[in-house]
């Protein structure tokens, strides 16, 4: 193996999908934000990504992936329920009885809060309360944030906790502990706020109930069942085929694609993951025996190339694990080794999804640069390690055709993908940066799970081709970047080049460029539109003695750009619909070629 390792439709769809939209925005107008509760507004912060190793993958994705294992204690249940901060406004509050789990960040002394100073007209009163009774817990930050405005459902809050912590104290015979002057003061301070704490009560009770459903309803103690189904319906509505420069038929589909991942932790510090589903989608944009003939407009939601019209298949096969509060190791019999690394953390949030999400981004190029699009599912490992707060560094090694002992096969003498990822992730910072590297080799004739043989399977047909009998080495380089500049604005982009050698011929260069646009909750809490614009990738340069189909030295001639746009429609919290167009000019990277133009309507169901 060492030896192979190298350095170097029509225009009426797209109006229906409008009226649908429309429809949608009228008809079953979304929630304004007078209608989401005080608590929801609080924290607009976007939640994180899915992972296990969370201090590893502190992200901006607006849709988290459910697959963390819920495996908590009826204690620890208890100690989030009487959390009221997470009733209110989705953090602990500055004044309340710590949890078990959060002791160690607890301030116990008043100087340990570092926006409190001695010359504060509070400082007393703090003092007293932490140093003498121990109710004052402080934010995580070891901040109490005293100029922040208090509801009266907080103070309610805090009031309960200081009651109840001087119940504490007497039940203990530490009464000599509690002044009469304080405790007359909270017997006071109870009957003024005795709405707002039955108020407060009856929402503790309400969540112990939920609690106890959930407890009941789950798949088991330690294993969560998530599904994601799609309906889409799709049609060509201008473009000719490339290879045979005829029109492309303009037929309406309506196809599907359903999954079913089983989430089992058996340490409460571990994951396993099991995926297994099927799918009728055929992407307008796939292979040369395609309805265009080209890669080019490739859409993310088609079905496995190498499998019949919804055949019920594994896709994929992972056990994650912590063998170090710093460390997550992925090992995978069936799965997508760039999706272990280069998505852990996606530097393109709302345009490329997590499993329970579904999908956001309409094709393949708009979720994925170049040096991620060479791998295919297969088996391998992957290892992320986090460096201070702010670094991450992540290695995969995967072999598409790991489980196949024929010759040319295997998981070290086939084809392989070795992918270095370095990420620059700021906890609380809107920006985020990282660099790839990967090499990879795919011997003669040899396909993999996607039907794939070499080529990032997007952009032009050259990029993607292979010279007969010969072996294929790439290397690959990328360039990554993320700007969430407000909650509802983000910018991303990335530029991505590789070498392709053709062994015992020659070499050549492929590239990519990509600018996206999010718009998180347009018009409506939970919705977000994109637009994306790029180069999807395409063979820049090739050595003269190198023929990949269109004679000796012929790279790609022309400049393709990739047009898309999509509005995803938040109609529930399980429900998503999302119209999209996709506009290629010069397809196949060859201007003589008339533009293509292709609406997409993508219906989400998750479960």
């Amino acid at each position: 193996m060492l030896s192979k390792f190298y350095w170097n439709s029509r225009w009426i769809l797209f109006l229906l999908s409008m009226i649908d939209v429309f429809t949608i925005l009228f008809i079953h107008p979304a929630k304004t934000w007078a209608d989401i509760p005080e608590s929801s507004l609080s924290t607009l912060s976007v939640p994180s990504s899915p992972s296990l190793l969370k201090p590893i993958s502190q992200t901006l994705s607006p849709v988290p992936e459910q697959s963390s294992i819920s495996q908590a204690a009826d204690s620890k249940e208890k100690d989030q329920i009487n959390s009221v901060s997470d009733i209110l406004n989705g953090k602990r509050s500055p004044i309340s009885k710590p949890t078990d789990s959060q002791k160690e960040d607890q301030a116990n002394s008043v100087s340990q809060l570092s926006d409190v100073k001695s010359t504060d007209w509070a400082f007393q009163a703090l003092q007293s309360l932490v140093e003498r009774y121990g109710v004052i817990t402080g934010y995580p930050n070891h901040t109490f944030q005293g100029n922040r405005t208090l509801t009266r459902y907080e103070f309610a809050a805090a009031l309960n906790a200081a009651l109840e912590r001087l119940r504490e104290l007497l039940t203990i015979n530490t009464s000599d502990l509690v002044r009469k002057q304080d405790w007359e003061t909270l017997q006071i301070l109870q009957n003024q706020f005795s709405t707002e704490l039955t108020t407060l009560r009856g929402r503790v009770d309400l969540l112990e109930a939920k609690t106890e459903t959930l407890k009941q309803q789950q798949f088991s103690a330690t294993s969560i069942l998530n599904g994601r189904a799609q309906i889409v319906i799709g049609s060509l509505l201008a473009g000719n085929n490339v290879i045979t420069k005829k029109p492309a038929p303009r037929v309406v589909t309506l196809q599907d694609n359903v999954s079913l991942r089983l989430n089992t932790s058996f340490t409460g510090k571990d994951v396993l993951s099991i995926t297994a589903g099927g799918a009728n989608i055929t992407s307008l944009g796939q292979t040369r025996a395609g309805l265009l003939g080209t890669y080019d407009g490739r859409t993310s939601d088609n079905a496995v190339l190498t499998l019949a019209p919804n055949q019920v298949a594994l896709t994929g096969f992972r056990y994650r694990f912590l063998p170090a509060p710093n460390t997550q190791v992925n090992i995978y019999a069936q799965n997508d080794g760039a999706n272990e690394i280069g998505f852990s953390v996606p530097i393109n949030p709302y345009f490329e999804s997590s499993f329970a999400s579904g999908a956001n981004g309409i094709s393949r190029f708009s979720r994925r640069a170049l040096v991620y699009n060479y791998g295919d599912n297969g088996a391998g490992i992957a290892v992320l390690q986090k460096l201070g707060k702010q670094f991450q560094v992540g290695l995969a090694y995967s072999a598409p055709n790991g489980a196949n002992p024929s010759p040319n096969n295997g998981l070290f003498s086939g084809r392989y993908l070795f992918l270095g990822q370095i990420l620059y992730n700021p906890p609380k910072s809107n920006f985020r940066i990282s660099a790839a590297y990967v090499n990879t080799y795919s011997p003669p004739n040899t396909l993999g799970f996607n039907g794939t043989n070499f080529g990032p399977a997007a952009g032009s047909n050259l990029v993607n081709s292979t010279v007969a009998g010969t072996g294929t080495v790439g290397n690959l380089y990328g360039v990554q970047a993320f700007y969430r500049v407000n909650p509802k604005f983000a910018i991303n982009g990335w530029v991505s080049y590789a070498v392709h050698r053709y062994l015992g011929r020659g070499d050549g260069r492929a590239m990519d460029w990509a600018i996206g646009l999010a718009f998180p909750d347009l018009f409506s809490q939970g919705s977000q539109g994109g637009f994306f614009v790029g180069m999807a990738p395409r063979l820049i340069s090739l050595n003269k003695r190198v023929d990949l189909g269109a004679g000796l030295g012929q790279a790609d001639k022309d400049v393709s750009l990739h047009i898309e746009t999509f509005y995803q429609y938040k109609l529930t919290d399980n429900i998503e619909i999302t119209p999209g167009l996709i506009w290629v000019t010069a397809p196949d990277s060859d201007a003589s070629n008339p533009s293509s133009l292709y609406a997409w309507v993508r219906t989400l169901f998750r479960f």
